[in-house]
């Protein structure tokens, strides 16, 4: 279905902050630890991390992942980008479409 990518992208969205939140909250903290105190699958931790590394957001460390000089501007701007994605979810309700199925 056309919306089960999106669907996808934002369940990924949430686990990559669910996975900022816990880093900023316990930094430097592991794979393992994070799998652990999660409940999500390290596989999946992995991958977060890496995308949250690639967006300049955390780095690796010797003990664990730790926050970098861009975390904080991130989660200042964080409420106001989600508003916007709530916004344009909103506005999808507003498009009609008006055709026959036969």
């Amino acid at each position: 279905m056309v919306t089960d990518k999106v669907k996808r992208e934002l369940e990924m969205l949430k686990r990559h902050l669910i996975i900022l939140k816990y880093v900023v909250e316990n930094e430097p903290i592991g794979i393992l630890k994070l799998a652990e105190e999660t409940g999500i699958p390290s596989h999946k931790v992995r991958y977060s991390l890496r995308v949250l590394e690639q967006e300049g957001l955390i780095a690796a460390s010797a003990p664990g992942a730790v926050t970098t000089e861009r975390t904080e501007s991130f989660l200042k701007d964080l409420d106001f980008s989600i508003d916007q994605l709530q916004e344009i979810i909103r506005g999808l309700k507003e498009v009609k479409v008006n055709g026959r199925i036969s």
